[in-house]
């Protein structure tokens, strides 16, 4: 997609023009690998570099680009939202928004722990799957996750190639296993210096901690630790009245 030529006849500033064509094209992704220099914004749009700064900045401020010193400007990883109370995988999240899902195994092997064997309600010294990936969205890490699962129940796993994925998906095509109801307890937290370099996490940004247990007809399934980085999910809680009208409403219908 080329630049949209200027109409200098236009009510409308110059660097509104230029910013509503680069939200445009950010739109289509056009610069999902590089976003173009101040000297290539003026010689595309034919303006002074005074108006492409102040498109870009404008875009910065509605938090679609960022600015660094001695680096340039990039553009911002896309953003998700969770809705709470919903068994949604990450998987499933990611790749209903029309982005490419990658998942990198770091560990999938069988070991015991005795803290996760009480969370997910077995004997201490039962084998468990863990799995351990970093999760990416359009090739940008957006979690990490620690997952465990009784062997007996998701030995499978250990074959599965879960690059393009979700355990879930997997659980149900090779263990016969489908999850029926869970718990998910969310915190704000700051990586360890090894997480935050693994999640490519900016300086100054914190992260979303989700510990989740899910259970299938009758027992636990899976307790998974994440790491979520907080520049790129948020949670949305949906409202609903307590006994037919929301604790603040005002007597009487009155504001």
């Amino acid at each position: 997609m080329n630049a949209a030529a200027i109409d200098r006849a236009s009510p409308l500033p110059l660097w509104a023009q230029v910013l509503a064509d680069l939200r445009v094209r950010l739109e289509a992704n056009e610069f999902a690998h590089r976003f173009p220099t101040d000297d290539e914004l003026v010689r595309s749009y034919g303006v002074s570099r005074q108006t492409a700064r102040e498109a870009v900045r404008r875009l910065a401020d509605e938090g679609l680009v960022e600015r660094e010193r001695g680096r340039g400007t990039r553009v911002r990883p896309r953003a998700f939202e969770h809705v709470a109370g919903t068994l949604e995988s990450l998987f499933e999240h990611v790749e209903s928004r029309g982005l490419v899902q990658d998942s990198h195994t770091l560990a999938h092997e069988e070991r015991t722990d005795e803290r996760v064997a009480a969370l997910l309600e077995v004997a201490a010294q039962e084998s468990l799957v863990y799995l351990e990936r970093l999760r990416y969205a359009d090739e940008e890490p957006l979690a990490l996750d620690r997952s465990w699962l009784p062997a007996r129940l998701a030995r499978p796993l250990l074959n599965v190639d879960l690059t393009r994925t979700g355990i879930y998906v997997e659980l149900a095509a090779r263990c016969g296993v489908t999850l029926r109801s869970g718990s998910e307890r969310v915190r704000p937290a700051i990586p360890s210096p090894a997480d935050r370099r693994l999640l490519r996490l900016p300086r100054g940004e914190a992260a979303f901690s989700v510990q989740r247990l899910t259970r299938g007809e009758r027992e636990p399934v899976e307790w998974r630790e994440s790491l979520i980085r907080g520049d790129r999910w948020s949670l949305l809680v949906e409202l609903a009245p307590v006994g037919g009208s929301l604790p603040w409403a005002p007597v009487g219908g009155q504001p």
